[in-house]
């Protein structure tokens, strides 16, 4: 009997996987070549099969509750290398090749957004303080500071930036991309703060107006 080395590719039956009480197992994509992760999804018994005995890689829609084929409606299909099972036969790995962009939003994978831990300060309180500062550079008026110049050129200036920054982050919000949008909104919420302050306007007042609309 010939013996197996560690982490040695083993043969698994199909029959011997763990589909879970909906008849589904975890589907983890992996870039055939790069080893990059790419996406996760579902799949059923009969997704499972046509990936194996055909050219493009299938799961399981929960939400629509039907078979996908990945990339019919987009053309950026997943074309199948090799399929792996866990040892406790319950998460399928599929090694794939796409022939575009994995993720809906345009992006060459879905894991894009970074997990960061909770940081104090790290909420509302933060426009708070950025509003403090902007008050502070509006008071000396440093030099080589955005802010200060922005404010001595008027509201003029600043208004024209809040159209810019709002177009930014139209395009932003059409292109699906996250981290373009937390980028061109943090810009939008800057100028609109320097806004407020250049016309004499308190953020809490905001506040207030945005309580009343809450009924």
């Amino acid at each position: 009997m010939k013996a197996r080395i560690k982490g040695e590719p083993v043969p698994f039956d199909i029959a011997q996987i763990h589909f879970d009480q909906q008849g589904l197992v975890p589907a983890i994509v992996q870039h055939a070549r790069s080893k990059q992760v790419l996406m996760i999804a579902y799949m059923n018994r009969e997704a499972l099969d046509r990936t194996l005995a055909g050219d493009h890689v299938w799961f399981w829609s929960r939400s629509r509750q039907e078979l996908w084929e990945k990339g019919a409606t987009s053309g950026n299909f997943l074309m199948p290398k090799g399929l792996t099972v866990d040892c406790d036969g319950d998460a399928v790995l599929v090694l794939a090749e796409p022939t575009g962009p994995v993720c809906h939003t345009g992006a060459p994978n879905c894991f894009f957004n970074q997990v960061v831990p909770p940081e104090d300060g790290l909420g509302p309180e933060i426009l708070e303080e950025l509003a403090q500062v902007i008050a502070q550079r509006n008071r000396d008026r440093p030099e080589g500071s955005y802010t200060a110049k922005l404010l001595r050129e008027g509201i003029d200036r600043i208004a024209k930036k809040i159209g810019e920054e709002s177009a930014e982050v139209i395009i932003a919000g059409k292109n699906g991309v996250p981290s373009e949008i937390i980028w061109e909104v943090a810009d939008l919420w800057y100028h609109t703060l320097v806004l407020l302050e250049a016309t004499g306007v308190p953020l809490p007042a905001v506040y207030q107006e945005l309580a009343k609309r809450r009924k």
